[in-house]
């Protein structure tokens, strides 16, 4: 049997296996969700998705997404609001 497995690499190095693959530059939540675009507010943990490294092993790969931690000015990119 071959399995996909799917992970996030918090920027501490901690790692926190997910459900399915994310795209390269998407906004996620603290559990590797997707956010929906345009944020409601800046004032919440979100990071971006920075780098994408698949590990191919003989009965499965292991894909790694390494996540950088946005700040409330960069966040405030990604909502409707401008101050």
């Amino acid at each position: 049997m071959f399995l996909n497995e799917y992970f996030i690499v918090f920027p501490e190095g901690d790692v926190q296996e997910i459900r399915g693959r994310l795209s390269l530059n998407e906004i996620v939540d603290i559990n590797g969700n997707p956010l929906d675009l345009p944020l409601k507010t800046n004032r919440m943990i979100a990071f971006r998705v920075s780098r994408i490294k698949v590990n191919e092993n003989r009965g499965g790969n292991e894909t790694l997404h390494f996540l950088e931690l946005l700040s409330a000015q960069e966040l405030l990119a990604y909502t409707g609001n401008r101050l």
